[in-house]
């Protein structure tokens, strides 16, 4: 292991545990590349957090989109993450245009603008979660990542959603909103309404909807039946989905006040379970 992959691979079990452990699930000669983008996807998701306004958001966004495109601000190797990245790309020949789009598609997550349609925000899981989930099947294997695109498309929608109902509490202190202004308006909602977070049962029905959104991707991967098992790896983070969704729907008010995910050691157990069945 090199010491950028020893730094980025320790940064990763901090910042996103269960890919992270994913990551030591899959063939050791395919882990640098896995925990560079898993590494580069967790840099980005937290940037809304430790920055105060949009501008230095948008700054640290053109820093990562010169560094794709081959236009580095001074001395690579002083990032590990950074160096790891360009190396990934290389060695897998990754298309650049894919992260760029990430990158686009995370601006979205500077601001409070909402989601209009249900369409609108499978646009966006399919440029973050689902692209992710791309990348690390042609890191692991290319001809098997080409010929399960699709279901890689429907999986990110359904992480993205489980994602989105995972940090709601985080997301609405702070005037953010994920759900779909359709789905809101299906219940009777509005965006303030939703945020207000006085009308129970109507925000529970649209926690309720949204997850039924992200099971009804999960379906599409899971009727494919067994996966590659060269590309399993890339869909381990998937296998922890489906809980996470379907508490949202059985008891949708309980996203608000508690942790729904299950503990880490049955995730643990999830993620192996997931590796032995080819399934997520």
């Amino acid at each position: 292991m090199s010491d950028n992959e020893a730094i980025c691979l320790a940064g990763l079990r901090d910042t996103d545990r269960d890919r992270y452990l994913a990551t030591l699930l899959s063939p050791a000669d395919k882990r640098a590349g896995l925990t560079a983008l898993y590494g580069f996807n967790a840099e980005l998701a937290r940037i809304r957090d430790v920055v105060r306004e949009p501008l230095p958001g948008e700054v640290r966004l053109q820093y990562w989109r010169d560094l794709v495109s081959g236009v580095e601000h001074g001395e690579t190797a002083g990032n590990p993450l950074g160096a790891l990245l360009l190396e990934t790309i290389r060695r897998h020949d990754l298309p650049v245009e894919a992260l760029l789009r990430m990158l686009d598609a995370r601006i979205f997550d500077l601001y409070d603008d909402p989601i209009e349609s249900r369409g609108m925000f499978e646009g966006y899981a399919g440029d973050t979660a689902s692209a992710l989930i791309q990348l690390s099947s042609l890191v692991l294997a290319p001809e098997e990542a080409a010929s399960c695109a699709e279901r890689a498309g429907h999986a990110g929608v359904a992480q993205a959603v489980a994602g989105a109902i995972l940090l709601l509490p985080r997301t609405r202190a702070r005037g953010q909103l994920y759900i779909p202004l359709e789905i809101l308006n299906a219940v009777g909602l509005d965006r303030e309404g939703f945020l207000a977070g006085e009308d129970h049962p109507r925000m529970s029905a649209a926690v309720e909807a949204f997850a039924g959104l992200g099971r009804e991707h999960l379906a599409k991967v899971r009727d494919g039946g067994a996966l590659p098992a060269a590309i399993m790896p890339a869909y381990l983070p998937v296998a922890l989905v489906g809980p996470v969704l379907d508490r949202a729907v059985t008891r949708p008010a309980c996203v608000f006040e508690e942790e729904i995910r299950a503990p880490q050691w049955r995730r643990q157990l999830l993620l192996m379970w997931a590796t032995v069945r080819r399934r997520v």
